[in-house]
């Protein structure tokens, strides 16, 4: 059985953490949300709002994390998924986010991410080189991390699998299922 590892926390965005952790469970993956403690972490729903030039914030679902960054061992995974939301803007600060995320790349391990998850990944100095998508207005961010941004509902580069927003999540998602599928069988 494949093992999926989630890293997100506090702020992360409801639909992006909570659609691939089913979709996982229903595939029938061991899946292990973690986060920067092992606690109850408040997820949050962005949305757009009329009149706003950008998202609005609203508190969302709360989620037990299973394990704190700084116990997980990422060997005893398969994959990643790194959801959007605020937390990558936070987590990204964590020694063992870094760590873990560095392990999913030099082991060209698959990795899903999504929205403002670049952030992380630039922190890890794993971007640099990448074709990307993300949220549209982190587009600087993604090029300042030496990579190119892709305004796409599926981005494939390697091991990395990466969507703008939520309302990617099925090509998104079906871009990482087809991935995990390829690497390691049914």
């Amino acid at each position: 059985m494949l093992k999926i590892l989630i890293l997100t926390g506090d702020a992360g965005e409801s639909l992006e953490v909570m659609y691939p952790l089913q979709r996982m469970r229903e595939e029938g993956y061991d899946v292990d949300v973690a986060a920067p403690e092992k606690k109850k972490i408040q997820l949050v729903v962005h949305d757009f709002e009329d009149g706003f030039d950008t998202y609005t914030e609203k508190l969302g679902y709360k989620l037990q994390a299973d394990l704190a960054f700084r116990d997980v061992d990422p060997s005893k995974y398969n994959a990643l998924i790194i959801p959007g939301g605020r937390a990558p803007e936070y987590i990204r600060n964590n020694k063992d986010f870094i760590r873990i995320v560095k392990y999913f790349f030099e082991k060209d391990e698959p990795v899903a991410e999504l929205c403002h998850a670049p952030l992380g990944l630039a922190a890890a100095g794993v971007l640099k080189g990448r074709r990307t998508a993300a949220y549209p207005a982190l587009a600087p961010d993604v090029e300042i991390a030496g990579a190119t941004f892709v305004d796409s509902a599926a981005v494939i580069d390697g091991n990395l699998v990466s969507a703008r927003a939520w309302p990617d999540h099925p090509q998104w998602m079906g871009a990482f299922m087809k991935m995990l599928r390829e690497k390691y069988g049914n």
